[in-house]
């Protein structure tokens, strides 16, 4: 297998006052990942939207920063907690000790609308989820770069910014956090787009699907926790 990619999360003083846009000067100091490629790997068909991301981090929080090239950004699902792989999203997974077990999963779409689990391990492994399991002290915020759910204009597309307290993700790293520097966490990062059609005016879900992904799992499954990338607390 290639290399796993890695990420270098630098740390920031200044806490990020979240609005969706990543635009905060606070990010200027973090790099972006690399554009994210088909699940099954880079030789696969290549995505037909940019997405990437950022990551900071503080005494408090890991800062998740999303950007998602989108020409018609649409969502219908409004109820937490419910399957958001079933239209378009944005996921994370954390493993932050590395063992391949006791990670968590978080998904959100284009209302704001949010998935929280985590899984004991893998599901090929026999793992049964924990769901929902909700940090407390999440915070998101979602910016649309044209109109939601409009079929009648050309979108740029939307991006997301979320805030994971480290209170809340201690217990996924046996108590041990925040991170120092150097430590290494495992993680990985997804996109899902559907195709659509167009009905009286109103969006409508195909039968194609997209995983999109950071870190390429080379299967069609995000539960490999082995194939993840690295996560560099700098």
């Amino acid at each position: 297998m290639p290399e796993l990619p890695r990420y270098p999360c630098h740390r920031t003083t200044t806490p990020l006052p979240l609005d969706g846009t990543l635009t905060h000067p606070a990010w200027e100091q973090a790099p972006w990942t690399s554009d994210f490629v088909d699940i099954i790997g880079p030789d696969a068909t290549t995505p037909r939207f940019r997405t990437r991301a950022k990551l900071l981090y503080d005494d408090q929080y890991l800062y998740v920063g999303g950007q998602l090239e989108e020409p018609h950004v649409w969502s219908t699902m409004t109820e937490p907690n419910t399957w958001l792989y079933e239209e378009n999203n944005f996921e994370l997974f954390l493993d932050p000790d590395g063992d391949g077990q006791n990670y968590y999963e978080f998904e959100i779409n284009p209302l704001g609308t949010i998935w929280e689990l985590s899984l004991p391990k893998p599901y090929s492994e026999g793992g049964v989820p924990v769901d929902p399991d909700n940090l407390p002290g999440l915070r998101t915020a979602l910016h649309i770069d044209g109109t939601l759910n409009d079929p009648a204009d050309t979108d740029t597309g939307w991006t997301v910014e979320a805030a994971f307290p480290w209170a809340d993700l201690a217990k996924y790293n046996r108590n041990q956090t925040p991170p120092a520097p150097g430590d290494e966490w495992r993680m990985n990062l997804m996109r899902i787009e559907w195709d659509h059609e167009v009905v009286d005016g109103e969006y409508r879900k195909g039968k194609q699907q997209d995983f999109w992904v950071w870190s390429p799992q080379y299967v069609l499954d995000m539960h490999k926790p082995d194939q993840w990338g690295v996560l560099r607390f700098e």
